[in-house]
């Protein structure tokens, strides 16, 4: 039949079965209005709502934090390479999935595979185990900038100089070292920054190992409760509260961006720092490693496989062109990590010089590397307190953005569970803030002496590596293998107006796959016990720990998938299409369609039987 009937088919069916009626959602159902429940379901008050929104979901601290630290690991411009590769390959492609499936079913992470493929439900619980994890540690980082903002309230900032009470002999001023005379009479060989030491002894009190937790800084306890507060009153209205305070959340960080990368890139060493960054060590790319935390990071940035971009997708009106604007925040979201690597990189080049030592030995590459580099670089602007505090209110509209844009993900997935429950009243509200105290409570673990341990043990397994790589690949199986990338696109067209190019419908069907698998398997193959600045080796309880996290979700696909064949009585055709109790059995179904319980499915028999 032609594409036009097809369509057409399509359209009948939008009309019948998702269209609202007056008062209702997409996705409301003949049943639920007779059974009382309140599927009232917001939509964005308009089209920048939602821009900036998704833009303030992942362009944040992945991008200013985590991409140059990985980079930095991974030797600069080697890292480029793959990083670019997964972009095309993987990022793009399952960013702009996520969002289409979630405006085409106006549901969120979760019961938007019901009305896809019910059979790969399991996809999205394991993206709320995984956000639920990424939401305990990511507002850690926040904390730690809310904790820097406190200490910028002062004439001299703190990590400017030594001879503080947390500072040791070896700590030497960039003043001191200016002096030729008095650096070669002191011969001191092996000395540290005052910045890096206010982090790792002051911020941190870092203790020997996870081993030995210590006590909870209550500097830090107060900080995390003070952006969990904040967090709770941004989305807990939803997203019409979300869709407001995004609109200077999501804008200021990028003026404060720039200022540090005209700064950093003016300072002497800048261009021996941005050569590093842009020069790729081949050899490099024979580290799978390199090519792991490529794919994650692009995973990690885009904040896909974890249901909140599905969600936020999900509160569109059903003809916006998400496909255009995917691709615009796309360029966005990189373009944003590749500015803060000359920021970042800059700054590396000129604290290379000051030791004259090489770039790659000049700091940690850990995740406190964005706060050894940032901070230094406001050091020598002038009216560095100023500077200080507006650089550390930039770190935390940036950071809280994206926290509460992935909480209300968690949300949104989590209620449209259990709608007739959570909507009403103040339910959700209520909700809302036992979630964030919970998370509060185990985020704690985090600001004791040795939480940085345990903060990266969660970045490491729990929230990003295999289990992201796990998700995806499963999610491009569910839609273009089973559903078929050939439905998918007509739903696309049928949304807004036209069919995008072959790139995403092969990237969905051969090329994120094989870049997750290989992945995968190199991940395995190639394993090497998680360390800490290269000197701390993890004890073998904590990896299984890790291991433990990352499994947390990575089961749940498998899991819900026996449950529902368990369910079926060995067949796989009548009881899943039973699941879907608003929609008739068709006359006729395809052996590959029994999994794929979608309108699409439904669509292609009506074909057929015309």
């Amino acid at each position: 039949m032609a594409t036009k009937e097809k369509l057409q088919c399509l359209k009948d069916f939008h009309k019948d079965i998702l269209k609202p009626s007056p008062g209702k959602s997409p996705g409301t159902r003949p049943e639920d209005e007779a059974e009382g429940k309140p599927p009232q379901r917001e939509k964005w008050a308009s089209k920048i709502d939602f821009l900036l929104s998704v833009a303030g979901g992942f362009i944040g601290l992945g991008n200013v934090w985590r991409f140059p630290y990985l980079c930095y690991k991974n030797g600069g411009g080697a890292f480029l390479i793959p990083y670019f590769i997964f972009l095309f390959g993987g990022g793009l492609p399952v960013f702009f999935l996520e969002v289409a499936l979630g405006q085409y079913t106006s549901e969120g992470g979760i019961t938007c595979w019901e009305k896809i493929c019910p059979i790969f439900t399991g996809i999205g619980y394991a993206s709320i185990v995984i956000v639920s994890l990424l939401n305990v540690y990511y507002i850690v980082i926040l904390a730690w900038g809310v904790y820097y903002l406190f200490q910028s309230f002062q004439s001299v900032l703190p990590w400017s100089l030594c001879g503080q009470k947390w500072n040791t002999p070896t700590c030497v001023e960039d003043t001191l070292r200016k002096n030729k005379t008095l650096w070669l009479s002191l011969n001191i060989t092996n000395f540290t920054s005052p910045v890096t030491e206010f982090w790792e002894r002051n911020v941190l009190s870092l203790s020997t190992g996870i081993e030995d937790v210590g006590v909870v800084k209550w500097d830090l306890a107060l900080c995390l409760l003070f952006v969990w507060v904040i967090c709770f009153f941004c989305i807990w209205k939803g997203v019409k509260s979300t869709g407001k305070v995004v609109y200077f959340t999501a804008t200021f960080p990028f003026v404060m961006l720039i200022v540090l990368l005209i700064r950093g890139v003016t300072l002497p060493g800048a261009a021996e720092g941005i050569k590093f960054y842009l020069y790729p060590d081949v050899s490099r790319l024979a580290d799978p490693q390199v090519w792991i935390d490529a794919g994650t990071q692009i995973f990690f940035s885009y904040a896909i496989c974890l249901g909140a971009m599905t969600s936020l997708g999900s509160y569109n009106k059903y003809k916006y062109n998400c496909y255009r604007d995917c691709l615009l925040l796309g360029c966005l979201n990189s373009g944003t990590s590749f500015v803060s690597g000359f920021a970042i990189f800059s700054v590396l080049g000129f604290m290379a010089q000051e030791q004259g030592v090489n770039i790659a030995d000049v700091a940690e590459s850990g995740p406190g590397l964005a706060f050894i580099a940032y901070p230094k670089a406001v050091t020598m602007m002038p009216a560095p307190t100023v500077w200080a505090i507006l650089f550390f209110v930039m770190l935390l509209l940036i950071g809280l953005d994206s926290q509460f844009v992935e909480v209300e993900g968690q949300i949104t997935s989590l209620v449209d569970l259990y709608p007739s429950f959570l909507r009403k009243g103040y339910r959700r509200e209520i909700f809302i803030a036992i979630v964030c105290f919970l998370s509060y409570l185990l985020g704690l673990t985090m600001v004791t002496e040795g939480g940085m341990y345990v903060f990266q043990l969660f970045d490491y397994y729990a929230a990003s590596g295999v289990c992201l790589l796990w998700v995806a690949f499963f999610e491009c199986v569910a839609v273009a293998w089973v559903y078929g990338a050939d439905n998918m696109y007509d739903a696309i067209e049928d949304m807004i107006g036209y069919r995008p190019g072959p790139w995403m419908k092969w990237s969905w069907i051969l090329i994120t796959p094989l870049l997750c698998v290989a992945c995968f398997i190199f991940s395995l193959v190639k394993y090497t016990p998680l360390t800490y600045n290269k000197v701390y080796t993890y004890p073998d309880w904590s990896i299984g720990v890790g291991w433990v996290l990352a499994l947390s979700s990575m089961i749940c696909i498998p899991l819900v998938m026996v449950i529902r064949i368990v369910q079926s009585d060995g067949s796989l055709i009548e009881p899943l299409w039973q699941q879907r109790r608003s929609e008739p059995k068709p006359a006729e179904v395809k052996s590959r369609h029994t999994l794929c319980i979608g309108p699409m499915a439904r669509v292609k028999v009506r074909i057929a039987t015309q």
